[in-house]
């Protein structure tokens, strides 16, 4: 799993569709145990309906962190902050492979406040490009 897919969990995408999944998994496990084995060639089930995602509210689920943490964070312009509030590791390398795994651009790489800058404004467009509500003066 990736240092993203860490904070995709972290903030809750995804568990519409895993609560989903594990509903569909169970109703079929419940009727295949209730059929009689002598009944009739079975059907294959019918695949579970497609759930709609909900948004996940990014803003508020920060929000919501910063207000229970020890520390006052500006999440809303530092990736160190913003990783601190999701208890993910802060480190430069840390960073630095996040910014890889993100497609950052070799020349901000070579310097830590650029590509910071940079990781920020990637993690919120990410967030919000996987279903994430992020206000659009977070993005700009």
């Amino acid at each position: 799993m990736g240092i993203f897919s860490n904070i995709l969990s972290k903030l809750g995408f995804g568990d519409d569709a895993q609560k989903a999944a594990e509903t569909a998994a169970t109703t079929v496990t419940t009727t295949a145990a209730a059929t009689p084995a002598a009944a009739a060639p079975e059907a294959a089930p019918a695949p579970a309906a497609p759930v709609a995602i909900s948004p996940v509210d990014v803003v508020a689920k920060l929000e919501a962190l910063a207000g229970a943490h020890a520390e006052k964070l500006n999440w809303k312009v530092s990736i160190v902050d913003l990783l601190k509030l999701l208890g993910l590791d802060t480190s430069l390398a840390e960073r630095k492979a996040l910014a890889t795994e993100l497609g950052c651009p070799a020349e901000k790489m070579g310097d830590s406040a650029q590509m910071n800058m940079w990781l920020h404004k990637a993690v919120l467009q990410k967030l919000a490009d996987n279903g994430g509500n992020v206000p659009a003066e977070l993005l700009d």
